[in-house]
């Protein structure tokens, strides 16, 4: 099984998920022995959400139980370097001459609106192994985007 790298908060949300849903899960249950309390099950409605609300939840807990198993935690704060690695916040100026300024994190804790892209967007495959200095050209689906690293933090 390949490691899934993911930040402290990545791996805490997936472990508040996981939780969640392992209290949901005998609340459903209940609701499944309730609905079958009423009698015929092949008209009875709430029997039917219930053990679709069930299959739903035991294949997110299984996901769930597979990253968290897979969780390769990094701190970005340990790392260092002259080049773009999983966890670098990576400053650029952008083909408009705009700065921007993006962390490389895992998939599940990625949000480009609070600067935060996975390790497997394009950006983020573009970006690792980048030093200060290099141009990068990516293709997005507005097009194709160009941007110059000019500086890599480990915070």
């Amino acid at each position: 099984m390949d490691k899934m790298p993911m930040l402290e908060v990545g791996h805490r949300m997936l472990t508040e998920q996981l939780a969640a849903l392992k209290v949901e899960r005998p609340q459903i249950i209940d609701a499944i022995e309730e609905a079958r309390a009423h009698g015929d099950l092949s008209e009875n409605a709430e029997y039917h959400a219930a053990k679709e609300r069930q299959g739903q939840i035991e294949a997110m807990i299984g996901d769930l139980e597979d990253r968290l198993s897979r969780a390769q935690i990094i701190d970005p704060t340990t790392l260092s370097g002259d080049r773009v690695v999983f966890g670098a916040t990576v400053h650029m100026i952008d083909e408009d001459e705009k700065p921007v300024k993006y962390q490389i994190v895992g998939q599940t804790e990625a949000d480009a609106k609070s600067g935060r892209i996975s390790y497997n967007s394009p950006l983020g495959k573009a970006l690792i192994g980048r030093h200060v200095d290099d141009e990068v050209e990516v293709t997005v689906p507005s097009g194709d985007r160009y941007y110059v690293v000019s500086k890599i933090e480990f915070i």
